[in-house]
């Protein structure tokens, strides 16, 4: 399995909003890796242990969403913003058709993807976060922790919250707290989770999301068109497994797949399963 170098895999495109910048690798197919959200997080950072494998089969394109401290800012909500970007990068690299791998908030935005531009997605893999609590009480654990860290970020903090994220503590190092806390402390990084994450923000957009006099992004799954591969760490405290039931049944063409004893990075923390599962999904003939 070939290693991905950080400076040689970087590239950047400008586009009106911004410059947006990612990482290559491999060639075939495009596959088009979408990153989550909190301290700290890159495209790089998720999906870096992955790329040697999957580069091995496919075009590799692990977009940087604006507002992580690597692209440009274009200013808005981070979702958002995250959602715009995924279409603007798509369109400047002429990508007529991609598979999708999307963690946690990347997997939001690559249903949003699959819904609004429906022949442009071959296969769409997600990676918890989507859907909604059925039994779970919300936000989850890992959500409140991260709220907390936003409104006042301390390495303490940043540690309870990374711990929230895995199911094995040992995975959270000296290494990974540090590199995380670096970019999460950066002033224009944390400006942008605040717009997201803040406390006043996210009671804001839970208000909105009561009296919302359209469809909420949970109930509008059944329109996704690609075969969709749902995949979910059991013990996930950040987005519980309940939330995996309504895209689970609602979506046409869907599978679910839980990974035991594994938290809410289930391409890290079961990296070899997560990569042999998702490899027969997107090369079987649909």
């Amino acid at each position: 399995m070939q290693a991905i170098d950080y400076q040689d895999s970087l590239r950047e495109v400008t586009t009106d909003a911004g410059v947006l910048r990612f990482h290559e690798a491999g060639d075939g197919p495009p596959l088009l890796l979408l990153h989550g959200s909190g301290p700290g997080v890159t495209g790089w950072r998720n999906y870096r242990g992955n790329l040697g494998f999957f580069a091995q089969h496919f075009r590799c394109l692990v977009l940087e969403f604006p507002g992580f401290g690597v692209s440009d800012d274009f200013g808005g909500h981070p979702m958002l913003d995250a959602q715009r970007a995924a279409v603007v990068f798509a369109d400047a690299l002429g990508l007529d058709r991609v598979d999708i791998i999307g963690n946690s908030m990347g997997g939001g935005v690559g249903i949003n993807f699959a819904i609004n531009h429906p022949d442009r997605v071959r296969h769409l893999v997600t990676i918890g976060g989507i859907g909604t609590n059925i039994f779970s009480p919300g936000p989850s654990e890992g959500i409140r922790l991260l709220q907390e860290f936003t409104e006042d970020p301390t390495r303490a903090r940043l540690v309870d919250w990374l711990n929230s994220m895995v199911y094995d503590p040992a995975l959270v190092t000296d290494e990974l707290i540090e590199e995380r806390w670096a970019l999460a402390t950066d002033p224009e990084t944390l400006e942008s989770a605040r717009r997201m994450y803040g406390k006043a923000a996210f009671a804001a957009m839970m208000e909105m999301m009561r009296n919302a006099d359209f469809p909420l992004p949970w109930s509008i799954m059944h329109k996704v068109k690609a075969p969709t591969l749902l995949t979910w760490g059991r013990d996930d405290r950040v987005s519980p497994l309940d939330m995996a039931l309504v895209p689970m049944r609602t979506i046409p063409n869907a599978e679910l797949h839980v990974f035991p004893n594994c938290g809410h990075w289930v391409m890290i923390e079961a990296k070899s399963a997560f990569e042999r599962t998702v490899l027969s999904f997107l090369t079987q003939d649909n």
